[in-house]
């Protein structure tokens, strides 16, 4: 792991504010109102890896808004999550990783997903990550 990007703070890579980068936070009710799902449900994909929260400030487990993009999990996030927990990443660490601005992209990882370029997006998960 020779990212040193990777020293975020694990409990909170958001700090004080209900923002990660240009990302805004939501609760996990909000992710299930968003997806028109039962939380149960909700509670099901973080358990099947296709989504990853961290914590706020309250001690509530958020995620960046953009993951749920359309009403949907934003494609191809599930194997860009697998892809960095395989090499090691906590869930904090890939949402830091996805909301990173990347010149090469350009952009961020998950703007990069939501304008349909998983591709570019998964070739640098696995460089990072191994």
């Amino acid at each position: 792991m020779s990212d040193p990007a990777r020293t975020a703070d694990p409990q909170n890579p958001a700090g004080p504010e209900r923002t990660a980068g240009p990302a805004t936070l939501i609760p996990l009710p909000e992710v299930a109102e968003l997806l028109a799902i039962p939380i149960t449900k909700v509670h099901q994909l973080l358990r099947d890896g296709q989504l990853v929260v961290t914590t706020d400030e309250a001690g509530r487990r958020v995620l960046p808004r953009a993951f749920v993009a359309g009403g949907v999990v934003l494609k191809g996030l599930p194997s860009v999550i697998t892809l960095l927990r395989d090499g090691g990443y906590a869930d904090a660490e890939i949402i830091e990783w996805l909301l990173r601005p990347d010149d090469s992209l350009p952009g961020t990882p998950v703007q990069a997903l939501a304008e349909n370029r998983g591709t570019e997006v998964k070739r640098r998960a696995q460089a990072a990550a191994f």
